[in-house]
């Protein structure tokens, strides 16, 4: 029998029983959607890091107050401020910015519309620091920091939790941030739903934060970016030297600070996503061997139904191989139409979380290949049983079954 004609009688006999070939489908179906959507979902949130990673570069340290332990709860004692940040601009050789971070939650009040807001104090090296654009106005400058001007930018989503149709009409207009009048000149890109965004937080300068708004001069955070050429183990170096004698650390004494290499942190946390996608992907793939079996099992069944069937056909001069032949096609077919739609399920589902959820998600062609060519071979592999036991099948024991 040429294998043209073994694949028209494997198909015939799908098509036979239709309903029953979609059911043993549903397994692989399901299992390959599973893996296709797991792995999106992965492979966007990798890529989200991968973004972070660069928009922050290799370039920059965070410093933050040291956390310290009471009775197993972690606490943190605000020892960083103002007179550190001039300190670093002044004494550190291999840092050529420095950006405080001064933040508390606050009232804004425009017209009758009332918001609680993230509200931050800093310097107008912040923008150029983090990558964020100012989209309408313009960024606050150092001498509106030095004379304590009440000026605002605001996150990319404020002016439409204000009800603004156009986000650029608010610049020049008059708020109150904690009651005290701030005249907004700017309006920041929108950047997304990253923990880290601006979109829902205020920015001020940091003296006027200080003095007219949060009351404190103690930073919940400096970041700083090292000048081109320099590591960052050296600048770590060069910046513990400058606080500890800002701090008046003795030697031998810890710390009251810690430095943070951000982008060791992101790849770490890119790794972490990656195993936790890989870990995820593969309990989807469990799917795929339910189906397999699922898949063998109904072959094992249709075997039975067909004895005498195979009987006739092998009287007729159909091979051991023929016979094998027919019911590996007829699995592999049902896997092949099984992954071929679980991928398209799959990629829809994908879809579907970016649009109603907002996930990040990435549908790579390579998972598309690897769960389709999976599908294929466990049609193959549990295919094989049955196959066997259809090939094995004595010609008259077969021609006389009932």
């Amino acid at each position: 029998m040429l294998f043209g004609e073994t694949l028209r009688v494997a198909l015939q006999s799908i098509r036979a029983n239709l309903f029953r070939a979609v059911l043993t489908m549903l397994g692989i179906v399901i299992g390959v959607a599973a893996v296709i959507t797991m792995l999106a979902a992965g492979s966007g949130a990798q890529r989200a890091v991968e973004d972070q990673i660069e928009a922050l570069g290799a370039n920059v340290l965070n410093i933050s107050a040291q956390s310290w332990f009471l009775r197993g709860v972690s606490r943190q004692q605000l020892t960083l401020d103002v007179e550190d940040v001039w300190a670093l601009e002044e004494k550190s050789k291999y840092i050529d910015l420095v950006v405080p971070n001064l933040e508390d939650r606050g009232q804004i009040k425009y017209g009758n519309r009332n918001l609680n807001l993230r509200l931050v104090g800093t310097t107008n090296g912040y923008t150029e620091l983090k990558g964020y654009e100012v989209e309408y106005g313009e960024m606050f400058t150092r001498a509106d920091d030095e004379s304590k001007q009440r000026v605002a930018v605001l996150g990319g989503a404020i002016p439409q939790q204000l009800e603004l149709e156009d986000p650029g009409e608010i610049i020049g207009q008059q708020v109150a941030i904690r009651g005290v009048p701030f005249t907004i000149i700017g309006v920041l890109a929108e950047v997304g739903s990253d923990r880290n965004s601006p979109d829902e937080r205020v920015l001020m300068p940091l003296r006027t934060a200080e003095s007219r708004v949060l009351g404190s001069e103690d930073l919940d955070e400096i970041s700083v970016r090292i000048a081109d050429g320099v590591s960052p183990e050296v600048a770590m170096v060069d910046i513990e030297r400058v606080l500890r004698t800002e701090h008046r650390i003795l030697p031998g004494q810890a710390n009251d600070f810690a430095i943070f290499d951000q982008k060791q942190f992101l790849e770490t946390r890119e790794q972490a996503t990656q195993t936790f996608t890989l870990l995820l992907a593969s309990i989807a793939g469990v799917s795929l061997i339910v189906g397999g079996i699922g898949i063998m099992n109904i072959m094992l069944v249709s075997v039975t139904e067909r004895t005498r069937e195979i009987g006739v056909r092998m009287a007729l001069g159909a091979t051991r191989l023929n016979i094998m032949l027919q019911f590996l096609i007829e699995s592999t077919v049902l896997c092949m139409l099984g992954g071929l739609t679980g991928v398209l399920a799959g990629w829809g589902l994908a879809v579907l979380l970016s649009n109603t959820a907002g996930w990040a998600v990435y549908v790579s062609p390579e998972s598309v290949i690897l769960s389709f060519a999976f599908s294929v071979g466990v049609g193959l592999f549990f295919g094989i049983l049955p196959a066997r036991r259809a090939a094995n099948l004595d010609p008259i024991d077969a021609l006389r079954y009932e």
